[in-house]
């Protein structure tokens, strides 16, 4: 079983997970405990994809048995090969120009700039002492974990690894824990102002419909002092 040119490459690897984890820390900009947790869980994430996808393809190694038997064809441990769902599926595009790579870039760089256009919504909130409720945050609640999610699901469509898989639904379930501890607690510090925003606002996947009332109905229901708490991730911090 010959690994050949296409994996041993650890630089490659440290190098695609630096640049890419600094491009999140740039946008996300983690403050706190949390935010430091949520990030290191992606990044967990990511560097175990970089590694099977540059450096040792484990999951590859796993199915090779099936794999070999089931598509004897294919050069299994060559890089193209090992975009598994576009060889599963059959299609013998360059991996790199087929759709599901489109799609994959689509969410990845859609979901960078749902990071960083969420930060800067939220930054300028906590400096008012404010509700973060324009921009991603007049569509969904959360628009900082939908955006690492989003990112995920992409590198998940173009490169799905065991690891990787395995992680997905274990993160998802870690971030929506997460949401509902920090709508707990923004509804402890912003009380019916909180509580408006949560009814006309989706936590996670955004409603397509005009809003039967604005979101600024809700600020002027309280005093101004009740939005001076200070917001946590993704709700305040």
């Amino acid at each position: 079983m010959e690994f050949g040119s296409a994996y041993g490459h650890w630089g490659l690897v440290i190098i695609s997970s630096v640049v890419l984890l600094a491009f999140a820390f740039s946008f996300f900009r983690p403050r706190t405990r949390r935010d430091w947790r949520t990030f290191g869980m992606f990044s967990a994430f990511i560097i175990a994809l970089f590694i099977e996808m540059y450096g040792f393809p484990l999951t590859i190694y796993l199915l090779y048995g099936w794999l070999s038997q089931s598509f004897p064809d294919v050069a299994w441990f060559s890089h193209d090969a090992s975009h598994l769902l576009q060889t599963l599926l059959g299609w013998e595009v360059n991996a790199h120009l087929g759709p599901l790579h489109i799609v994959s870039n689509i969410l990845i760089v859609g979901g960078l700039i749902l990071l960083g256009s969420a930060w800067r919504v939220l930054y300028r909130a906590q400096l008012k002492g404010a509700l973060a409720s324009t921009g991603p945050y007049a569509v969904i609640r959360h628009p900082q974990y939908a955006a690492f999610v989003m990112i995920m699901i992409g590198f998940l469509v173009q490169w799905p690894t065991l690891p990787t898989v395995i992680m997905f639904p274990v993160l998802v379930f870690v971030y929506f824990r997460l949401a509902i501890r920090e709508e707990k607690e923004a509804l402890a510090k912003l009380g019916k102002v909180y509580e408006c925003y949560m009814q006309l606002t989706p936590r996670f996947i955004p409603k397509f419909k005009k809003r039967s009332i604005p979101i600024q109905t809700c600020l002027n229901k309280e005093e101004i002092h009740e939005t001076h708490s200070t917001q946590s991730f993704d709700t305040a911090k």
